[in-house]
């Protein structure tokens, strides 16, 4: 199992706009290619304006191929298009990571 863990920052009091955005053009879009997100959430403490959201690949490959996918959608392009447009997003930060040995995913309390 592979996780993909991205942290994305907006300016200052935008986050609730693009996250409007997002849940109007862009998430039904990325979900038909990457499944359903393990995790889609704002902060609540730590760095301010910012939320994260997390998706689980069965491998790097399984991976890259659904993101190749999701790249060539002339959907997503245009989503994409109107994200820059809206000029909400200050940052983008990326973390590929692996369970531990003991760590079994299963459903949440």
């Amino acid at each position: 199992m592979l996780y993909d863990l991205r942290t994305y920052t907006c300016r200052p009091g935008t986050v609730g706009a693009h996250l409007e955005l997002y849940g109007r053009e862009g998430f039904s879009i990325q979900s038909r290619h990457l499944g359903t997100p393990v995790l889609y959430a704002s902060t609540e403490s730590g760095p301010q304006n910012s939320y994260v959201h997390i998706w689980a690949f069965q491998s790097a490959d399984d991976r890259a191929r659904r993101r190749a996918e999701l790249q060539a959608d002339p959907d997503w392009k245009e989503y994409l298009k109107k994200s820059a447009a809206a000029g909400y997003l200050i940052s983008q930060e990326n973390r590929l990571l692996v369970p531990t040995p003991f760590f079994k995913p299963g459903p949440n309390p």
